[in-house]
């Protein structure tokens, strides 16, 4: 597991995807991505964030309790910024747009757009920035830099499917994928976190993995 960046009190590591940061029910907890590092680094890690299991890139972990309240209080309070590359298929996207678009829960661990006035909404907001186009015959397919301002389950993923461009092979929200180069799992990388740590902010970058540079470079074919 590539470690990105550590210190006394956090870890940021890489994650694979195809790795749940903790296992779902019913899953061997020795598979998940905290058990892995526990095991291999011989101390507790404390779980701040989680990212889908096929999502790969950056994960912190706090490595004492002290710094596990401060990360958590960072998250809540909505002082860390995400930054995630997805490909996104389907409607051709705006340049630039900013999704305010409420989310709810839905059947199956789904999430879907609430409805005007629906109990249980939740608020939810996406800035997107178009980085490059190709068309292929699924559709426009574009690589989307998107930043959650929010954190709710799935947002990037349900907020791309109401516009009508979800994310390559999304098993959830995904359309058709008709003439996309191979890909074996969803098109989306964690690339990058920023948050204040100490007397700093602390920047923490995952490089898009060989997969997906793969997959864009097939785009460009």
């Amino acid at each position: 597991m590539q470690t990105l960046y550590e210190d006394r009190e956090l870890l940021a590591v890489n994650k694979p995807p195809g790795v749940v940061v903790i296992p779902a029910r019913g899953e061997d907890p020795a598979l998940s991505l905290r058990q892995r590092l526990e095991r291999a680094r011989g101390e507790p890690l404390w779980v701040v964030h989680r990212i889908d299991r096929e999502t790969s890139g950056v994960v912190l972990f706090a490595r004492t309790a002290a710094a596990h309240r401060a990360l958590n209080a960072l998250f809540s309070g909505r002082g860390v910024e995400k930054s995630y590359l997805a490909f996104a298929v389907g409607a051709r996207l705006d340049d630039e747009a900013l999704i305010e678009l409420p989310l709810h829960t839905a059947r199956k661990g789904k999430m879907r757009p609430a409805r005007p006035g629906e109990e249980g909404a939740q608020e939810a907001q996406t800035s997107l920035r178009v980085l490059a186009r190709w068309t292929r015959g699924a559709g426009d397919v574009a690589k989307v830099l998107a930043r959650p301002r929010t954190g709710r389950q799935h947002q990037i993923r349900v907020h791309l499917r109401a516009l009508g461009a979800p994310i390559a092979r999304d098993p959830l929200y995904g359309r058709g994928d008709e003439g996309l180069p191979p890909l074996a799992r969803m098109a989306l990388h964690a690339a990058e976190l920023t948050l204040p740590w100490g007397a700093r902010a602390l920047t923490v970058r995952a490089e898009l993995p060989e997969d997906l540079a793969e997959f864009e470079r097939a785009l460009g074919t």
